[in-house]
């Protein structure tokens, strides 16, 4: 934590869970596949990870690319996986359910949320947030679902944050002794400031990311020392 802003950093392997872990960060989001938007981790580096970094992690549950409307079969694997999370460690599960018409599916969400909470960790809805039309209605069902955080970039498109930090001020200002709001998605060194201030949150997700030259996104620690030092600031 910087200036009493709590600090979520999303990563997409081993190596880089290890790096994050020694800046003054409170929570990792654990995934694989960065470049997908984020997929399941596996069991073993969430295991190794909680055995050698004494940090947070909330482990992404997403089994594909795409949109989050799942068939039957993927959610009831999806359940399986965040069930082996949360029995190997996870302090909180991420996850988004919605409908073919892209509101939040009541179902999956509740037996999910219960899952997570039958373990006393954290449900947290990612950001297929951003991809519901009515927030207000959607905030409200994941509040009465139990859903303890929402990662949103308030609809703005990616990379653009700052065009949806207004409409998080609101969510924020009228729910945040219900849910929490995290803003997320085109966090930079230039405007994290903005969005802190803007949103009005205390909390900030950054994944600060750079292309390996391999083919995948890794964490740019250099980023990530310039980000937490633009912190310093406020």
């Amino acid at each position: 934590m910087i200036k009493g802003i709590q600090i979520e950093i999303c990563i997409g392997n081993v190596q880089d869970g290890l790096i994050a872990s020694k800046y003054p960060i409170d929570r990792i989001e654990l995934n694989s596949a960065l470049e997908l938007g984020g997929l399941s981790s596996s069991i073993e580096t969430l295991k190794y990870l909680k055995s050698n970094i004494d940090k947070k992690i909330c482990c992404m549950i997403r089994p594909r690319g795409g949109d989050f409307n799942y068939t039957d079969l993927e959610f009831e694997i999806m359940m399986s996986d965040a069930k082996n999370m949360l029995e190997n460690g996870a302090d909180g599960i991420v996850f988004g359910f919605l409908n073919s018409d892209n509101t939040i599916d009541i179902d999956k969400t509740s037996k999910m949320s219960e899952l997570i909470h039958s373990y006393n960790k954290e449900a947290i809805f990612h950001k297929a947030f951003d991809e519901i039309d009515d927030l207000d209605l959607a905030i409200k069902q994941l509040i009465e679902l139990k859903i303890n955080r929402i990662l949103t970039s308030g609809k703005a498109e990616y990379p653009n944050i700052i065009e949806g930090c207004e409409r998080l001020k609101i969510l924020n200002d009228k729910y945040s002794d219900k849910i929490e709001i995290l803003p997320g998605g085109g966090v930079r060194v230039d405007n994290i400031v903005d969005v802190l201030k803007v949103s009005n949150c205390k909390q900030i997700h950054m994944t600060s990311k750079m292309n390996n030259p391999n083919g995948y996104l890794q964490l740019d620690e250099k980023q990530l020392i310039q980000l937490l030092n633009k912190l310093e600031t406020i």
